[in-house]
């Protein structure tokens, strides 16, 4: 067959890697100047490693991920550095990361709180049914069974700094996926993910896959039984097409598809994403922590701080100290409108409480990355709210982070969703 697929994310480049295997004549579209979707990243004169535009890493349970990498042969360049993750507590930094130091956190108290803490992250971890977390919401669970103390201080902030006013909608299921799923054993990319999306898109075109970067599709039509993809210069013919893009954007590229579908995509919920990047001369956390998780309700205006070089060298970016500042906002938020700098003079007075000594002209250089569509919102019951990946035109099929569920969105669910796709598109 003939086959286009809409985007060179992850989960593009991972159906195309299964469909070429399968003798297909593959062309992925590409609207960006380079692969790696939302884990795309750029690279200062200074640096010899690239930086994530959203940061990324990989969990030591990322089996799919893991697995292409292998299938790739590539697997000699990943990585697992020891990050260091901390929680505030009463003005001090205290780490968080393991069973030990989680028993040893004040904030949880001690005594009951912390046996049920213990109990819920056991139960989590052990149980398959997530069928029946999907029907209450992280609030209402999280507060019977953990108590409020240990929710309010553990993660109702966590869930208000991703989701905002959608925060006391999310189900249990949600949660439990992170729970259940993840490690704090974290992974990257020698060169940083940039370097491991050009390997891939490398790897593709070996193998034949065309890839065309710098084209925007403007429509994709179903007509005498072949699929017509319309892009800014020409128009062509294929016998099936995958969409790796937003729900939103796939509405708008086909809008022949059946009502009922076209409303199931427009009713899925997200939010975006504002990450600033920072380049500083001094090391911002001397203790050597790498996340920082920051609870907005004690003033500080982003939810996270990742110093980047508290994992990987600083020597990869010659000398300097990497700094992200990021958060999950809704689409108007003042910060989409803000710059670099702006955004910079905003964010000045966190860094501050990270590290008393810092100062303004420590910065080098800031740049500012936005997307509009960075974190699907699930809602209670969500499974029957998730949209086909087979859509009703026969040959068009679309897999996007929104149908993971109740996986969260990330790399390793990509690659599982784009290969569940490639599957699909062959049987």
């Amino acid at each position: 067959m003939k086959i286009a697929i809409i985007g060179a994310g992850y989960a593009g480049m991972s159906a195309a890697f299964d469909l070429v295997k399968a003798g297909h004549e593959i062309t992925i579209y590409e609207n960006e100047d380079s692969t790696g979707g939302l884990a795309r990243g750029f690279r200062d004169p200074k640096w010899d490693w690239s930086v994530d535009r959203f940061y990324h890493h990989w969990f030591a349970s990322d089996k799919h991920m893991l697995g292409i990498i292998e299938e790739l042969g590539l697997s000699d360049d990943v990585i697992f550095p020891r990050p260091y993750t901390v929680l505030l507590h009463n003005k001090k930094w205290y780490p968080f990361d393991s069973i030990k130091e989680a028993l040893l956190f004040p904030g949880l108290g001690w005594g009951v709180n912390k046996l049920r803490f213990g109990l819920v992250g056991v139960y989590l971890r052990l149980t398959k049914n997530w069928q029946s977390l999907e029907k209450v919401t992280v609030d209402a669970w999280m507060r019977k069974w953990a108590g409020a103390q240990v929710y309010e201080q553990m993660w109702e902030p966590m869930l208000i700094g991703k989701f905002g006013k959608y925060y006391k909608d999310v189900p249990m299921s949600w949660f439990w996926a992170r729970i259940h799923a993840r490690t704090t054993k974290l992974g990257t990319f020698k060169g940083g993910f940039q370097a491991f999306a050009d390997a891939f898109a490398q790897k593709l075109r070996a193998k034949g896959v065309e890839i065309r970067l710098n084209t925007k599709i403007s429509s994709i039509q179903k007509e005498d039984g072949k699929i017509k993809i319309k892009s800014q210069d020409k128009e062509e013919v294929f016998d099936k097409v995958l969409v790796t893009t937003s729900p939103k954007m796939m509405a708008k590229l086909t809008p022949d598809l059946p009502k009922n579908y076209l409303e199931k995509l427009l009713e899925l919920k997200h939010i975006g994403a504002v990450v600033l990047v920072v380049a500083l001369k001094h090391q911002l956390s001397e203790k050597g922590y790498y996340w920082f998780n920051l609870p907005k309700d004690d003033g500080f205006p982003f939810l996270a701080l990742v110093e980047h070089t508290n994992y990987v060298s600083s020597e990869h970016f010659g000398g300097e100290h990497i700094i992200y500042g990021g958060d999950y906002l809704e689409k108007g938020h003042e910060y989409f409108e803000m710059d670099a700098e702006e955004l910079m003079d905003k964010f000045a007075e966190s860094f501050a409480r990270i590290n008393p000594k810092f100062k303004r002209d420590w910065v080098r250089k800031v740049w500012v990355f936005k997307a509009d569509y960075a974190q699907p919102v699930p809602q209670l019951n969500h499974s029957k709210n998730i949209p086909a990946i087979q859509t009703p035109l026969e040959g068009i099929y679309f897999a996007s982070m929104s149908q993971v569920y109740p996986w969260d969105r990330g790399t390793n669910f990509a690659v599982e969703i784009g290969r569940r796709a490639a599957r699909l598109m062959m049987r």
